[in-house]
């Protein structure tokens, strides 16, 4: 506390204090900003704004202060909100360096639980790639252990729109230990991502299929690009994952479903499409001014009744177990 100006409070006026380009944070809700500017109006500032202080010998003999913002972003931003024109502060020596004035944003922001996991990430990520902390120093500055650090920085190797629904809170924390899980599957990756977000899936639902996938793919051969393909192509149209597996003579398809309803829909993309190539072949032959031939007509000999109610039995979620 020996580095404060005689650990005194000052009255500076807004427009002189220029914001910490440490900041670790870059988001700020403007809702709860309003909702601190009301309380400001109402019982002021309870907590001082740390800055430090430069000062400009001008040719004419005379002095002007600036201030540089090291902690308490928030406040000042509710406070020009709010209209005040001087804030209180408390002066810290100029002599701070950089990774100090990141240090003590990281510290403030994590004391009031204001970083979303993104900007920690980043933050730590500064710290030991421009100031080489290693993870366990910056563990010790925020009271953190040095797992915690890594698994924060980490998040790094997300994906940039998993990382972006993380910094909004679409996902949470615990759900990208799972997608992390399958960086070296990004197919995969990106259908669980998916599924967490249509499906609101658990942390534990999501850790377990991460799982299921990782000894799935250790046990079965590897797929051709072909098969890769067809992979991919069948995820995207039913809107979930779907596995084929590979043997010596054929393999089989493995859809993944939650619920009755998640397969009923499956099911009812499967008729669609069966409807949708019927209407085009009987379009086809309208087209071509022609009529099936006898021998096309011998392929089936079925009336459409007999026909429409063995397509009901094919595709009834009687004959699926859940």
């Amino acid at each position: 506390m020996s580095r404060f100006v005689n650990d005194s409070i000052f009255w500076v006026e807004v427009e002189k204090i220029q914001p910490n380009p440490f900041q670790p944070r870059k988001e700020f809700d403007e809702g709860k900003l309003r909702d601190l500017a009301d309380s400001i109006r109402q019982y002021g500032i309870l907590q001082p704004l740390v800055v430090t202080r430069h000062e400009t010998m001008h040719e004419d003999g005379s002095m002007t202060s600036t201030y540089e913002l090291i902690a308490g972003e928030r406040r000042l931003r509710a406070s020009k909100i709010a209209g005040l024109s001087q804030v209180p502060v408390t002066i810290r020596t100029s002599e701070e360096s950089d990774k100090e004035k990141l240090e003590l944003a990281i510290i403030e922001n994590l004391q009031r639980e204001d970083l979303n996991p993104m900007d920690r990430a980043k933050a730590f990520k500064r710290l030991a790639s421009e100031f080489g902390l290693s993870h366990g120093e910056i563990g010790k500055k925020i009271g953190k252990s040095r797992e915690y650090v890594s698994n924060t920085i980490r998040l790094l190797l997300l994906p940039e729109d998993m990382q972006q629904s993380l910094a909004e809170r679409k996902i949470t924390e615990g759900h990208t230990r799972p997608l992390l899980m399958l960086s070296d599957r990004p197919d995969e990756q990106t259908t669980l991502f998916r599924e967490i977000l249509m499906k609101r899936l658990s942390v534990r639902d999501a850790e377990q299929i991460a799982r299921h996938i990782a000894v799935d793919r250790a046990r079965k051969k590897p797929l051709t690009p072909e098969l890769l393909l067809i992979e991919r192509e069948l995820s995207t149209r039913f809107g979930t994952r779907v596995r084929i597996e590979k043997k010596e003579e054929g393999g089989r398809v493995l859809i993944d479903f939650f619920t009755a309803d998640d397969l009923e829909g499956i099911l009812a993309k499967l008729k669609a499409e069966q409807e949708a190539n019927r209407v085009a072949a009987e379009s086809a032959f309208v087209d071509a001014g022609t009529e099936p031939s006898e021998a096309e007509r011998a392929e089936d000999d079925r009336s459409q009744e007999e026909i429409e109610q063995s397509d009901e039995e094919l595709y009834s979620v009687r004959n699926f177990t859940i």
